[in-house]
């Protein structure tokens, strides 16, 4: 396999990685907020906990994407300096 092939494949993994990790921090979120609300709370707290939770799960999602992208910063970075 070509180099320019491995980096399209890598460059493919890290892109997938990053929506599929957005994607599940916000329905994981959502997820246990609404399952605290309705079946841990009897729905007394409803929908307070889903909007909660869905916050805390999109925070999740753009703290991992800012992980993300300084990593490759500083691998980008490396890679200049050889």
């Amino acid at each position: 396999m070509s180099q320019t092939s491995k980096e399209i494949f890598r460059q493919l993994g890290l892109y997938s990685h990053i929506g599929m990790t957005s994607v599940f921090s916000v329905f994981l979120g959502l997820g246990f907020g609404y399952w605290l609300d309705y079946k841990v709370f009897d729905e007394k707290t409803a929908p307070y906990l889903t909007f909660i939770f869905l916050g805390y799960g999109i925070a999740a999602g753009f703290i991992n994407l800012w992980k993300l992208t300084t990593r490759m910063n500083d691998e980008e970075n490396r890679g200049d300096k050889k």
